[in-house]
């Protein structure tokens, strides 16, 4: 049977989200009657997610673990999930449930006009400070990297698997996905979708944690961007 979607979520010490984030996932997908996946990424945990994802596994045959050994970052955590991912779709999300699984179909409606569909947290549920670092950020990188996309730091996605499979990921580089794959000349489609206040748990970023290695990622694009190959061949004898 050929899986449809592939979920790939990347935790690191979500222990006390990780069951009720499944169990809201899980209806959400059946409802679509299609066959689907779902890839959990513990990223170097040190509490009990490992443990809770392995009981859980017992009750859901489809989901799949991958441990590191330890934390390596989202941006591994993501590619890790990706190359693991069968499904012709791989939709992306967070870990401390403030992304809304209830949204998927909404990302899926726009599935087959796009290569990729992000969300974009209309009403964000974080501390004030929080959403003008992030409004700044993305105002800056969205000019800069010319993605034209309002909020890339959404984990909410949908990915066509085969374009998926042409990009290379390194340190940091999920954050520039939608770049990267407007740098592809891959389509990019936009959808509103809710957003959570975190009620258990901790954010494991911050300003000193994200921002001054987001400038080197970005002016990497900015460069991969310019030095694309781009041509067309008018004739071949």
């Amino acid at each position: 049977m050929n899986l449809i979607y592939s979920i790939v979520i990347p935790l690191k010490n979500e222990e006390e989200n990780i069951r009720d984030l499944i169990e809201e996932i899980v209806p959400v997908m059946k409802a679509l009657t299609s066959p689907w996946e779902l890839i959990c990424v513990d990223d170097g945990s040190t509490d009990r997610t490992l443990f809770h994802l392995k009981e859980l596994q017992k009750e859901h045959p489809n989901l799949h673990i991958l441990a590191f050994e330890k934390n390596y970052g989202q941006s591994s955590a993501f590619d890790a999930g990706f190359k693991a991912a069968k499904g012709q779709f791989v939709i992306t999300m967070d870990g401390d449930r403030q992304n809304d699984p209830k949204d998927i179909p909404s990302l899926i409606a726009l599935a087959e006009q796009a290569d990729l569909v992000t969300g974009h947290r209309v009403n964000r549920k974080d501390p004030f400070s929080k959403k003008i670092i992030s409004r700044c950020a993305n105002f800056i990188r969205s000019r800069f990297c010319r993605d034209e996309v309002p909020d890339t730091g959404c984990s909410l996605k949908l990915y066509r698997r085969e374009c998926l499979d042409k990009i290379k990921l390194y340190q940091g580089m999920h954050r520039f996905l939608p770049a990267l794959f407007k740098i592809e000349g891959f389509k990019i489609a936009v959808v509103p979708v809710n957003h959570r206040e975190r009620v258990k748990g901790k954010t494991k970023y911050n300003f000193f944690n994200r921002s001054f290695n987001t400038v080197a990622d970005m002016l990497a694009v900015r460069w991969m961007s310019n030095r694309h190959l781009s041509y067309k061949i008018k004739k071949e004898v």
